[in-house]
């Protein structure tokens, strides 16, 4: 595959071909509905074949993941923007409608602090194995380290956490 800028038609073929059911399975974990999960992994790929000209495919899995991720996150909002009562009342719908600004921002300063005493990376880590809920095995492949690496940032995330909210 060419991981210069612009992706060819035949290479967006290849990607929904090997990362199809992955994109499906995030959109379903996100939505939590089959029918508008499997609507908006088309959409992901749409969205590859109208901007193929000025993506870069080095990391496919990577792209396909955010975008996914960012898609389904947009449509949860615009659910709540036009005041869409949610099917389920799942954790991510919760937070995407989430109106508490003020613990909202207490969050983020916590949060900002935290990954500004940490590497760079750690938030990766953090965000793929926490948030996205990728196992530690899928986490350390994404990253590039060893597992027990993981584990240590994730483990040393913890109690710089633990210090923080002993302050």
């Amino acid at each position: 595959m060419n991981t210069t800028a612009g992706i060819r038609k035949a290479d967006v073929e290849e990607l929904y071909a090997r990362y199809g059911p992955m994109v499906l399975r995030r959109c379903r974990q996100l939505l939590g509905d089959a029918e508008s999960a499997a609507d908006a992994a088309q959409e992901v790929f749409v969205e590859i074949l109208d901007r193929r000209e000025t993506l870069r495919a080095e990391y496919p899995s990577s792209l396909l993941w955010r975008m996914a991720t960012n898609h389904c996150l947009n449509l949860l909002r615009n659910r709540r923007t036009r005041r869409y009562a949610p099917d389920g009342d799942s954790l991510l719908e919760r937070i995407a409608c989430s109106r508490d600004v003020e613990a909202e921002a207490g969050s983020r300063s916590v949060l900002r602090k935290l990954f500004g005493m940490c590497p760079k990376s750690s938030r990766t880590i953090a965000v793929l194995h926490l948030v996205d809920g990728m196992t530690l095995d899928e986490t350390a492949r994404e990253v590039k380290m060893s597992v027990s690496g993981v584990r240590k940032r994730l483990r040393a995330l913890r109690n710089t956490l633990s210090e923080l909210e002993g302050v």
